[in-house]
């Protein structure tokens, strides 16, 4: 899905940033100024710092006093660390109050630069959506370097999104996903398993949950690649298929079975067809090759491009 060109004000919905942030006063203040630069100017910033030592909470504080009051949220509920993906999913949780039917949650890293059209963009395209349709949104990025100069384009997205092709893949690059009220009202109801993160735990629930997932071939931010990167991306198939034989199967595998596990806990929030599906996976992960095998032939069990489902079947059979 490409949406279509941004028009300032062409949106009347609401949206929830979600700012989740740990030592990154080197990057943060140039994203700060991405979310004024912003052509959908109907924001609040719920931010979250999860133990900096550095100067991030008072950077964040002097942002609330040049954007106004109004316009940002400090969520000091479990003060804790809490990791990334239970960071966040607090900040969902803290948001949900405020937002309703025709507003929007947006994910933000404190690393990267937004372009003045990403919400509205991400905007235009879940308004098309059913207000109680679960939808999730999600955007190319354009790479860039520490300094922001120009390394490429993230991967264009190549097959539609979906369940099951949700558990070998994740698609929706973190930083760039918006959820509609539905959506953003499922995912905070839920408990991710322990280890994933909260992008991959949202296109999942959403896709299992027979949701929309729209992605958007049109890049929406500046990714920066740096080595705190907690994520990053790889520019070409080659090094991603690289990246992962070295890994081998083991890794691949414990995200499988854990997100198995973890929508599995989840099958009344879930389509029946979905819940088929995990249940098939489960047996055949438990199972031996044959098993495996068989299952590799359900409908849409595949990653993005076909040579990266090649490695895919291939750890899926050995792991």
């Amino acid at each position: 899905m490409t949406a279509t060109s941004p028009r300032e004000g062409a949106l009347g919905g609401r949206v929830a940033i979600l700012l989740s942030t740990y030592n990154g006063s080197q990057y943060l203040a140039p994203q700060l100024d991405s979310f004024l630069a912003q052509n959908h100017d109907a924001w609040t910033l719920f931010w979250r710092d999860d133990g900096s030592t550095d100067s991030t909470p008072m950077q964040l504080q002097n942002f609330t006093q040049r954007a106004g009051g109004a316009h940002c949220v400090h969520v000091t509920e479990r003060p804790a660390r809490l990791g990334i993906a239970d960071s966040f999913l607090t900040l969902l949780r803290a948001a949900l109050p405020t937002v309703g039917a025709g507003d929007a949650v947006a994910f933000a890293d404190q690393d990267d630069v937004w372009l003045p059209e990403k919400l509205t963009r991400g905007m235009q395209a879940l308004v098309a959506v059913k207000p109680d349709v679960p939808a999730l949104y999600c955007a190319r990025q354009v790479l860039v370097d520490s300094k922001l100069r120009h390394i490429g384009l993230s991967p264009p997205f190549v097959r539609a999104p979906g369940f099951p092709a949700a558990l070998t893949q994740n698609i929706a690059t973190g930083c760039t996903i918006l959820l509609n009220h539905a959506a953003a009202r499922l995912v905070g109801a839920s408990r991710p398993p322990p280890g994933t993160l909260h992008d991959w735990w949202s296109y999942l629930l959403i896709a299992a949950a027979g949701g929309v997932v729209i992605t958007d071939d049109e890049p929406v931010l500046l990714y920066r690649q740096h080595p705190g990167n907690a994520v990053g991306a790889q520019r070409s198939r080659l090094r991603r298929a690289l990246a992962a034989a070295r890994r081998g199967p083991g890794p691949f595998m414990t995200d499988f079975r854990r997100h198995l596990n973890g929508l599995a806990a989840h099958e009344a929030m879930l389509t029946q067809a979905a819940r088929q599906d995990i249940a098939t996976l489960r047996r055949a992960v438990a199972g031996g090759m044959h098993e495996r095998i068989a299952a590799l032939r359900l409908p849409g069990l595949r990653r993005n491009h076909w040579s990266e489902g090649m490695l895919f079947r291939l750890w899926f059979i050995i792991g």
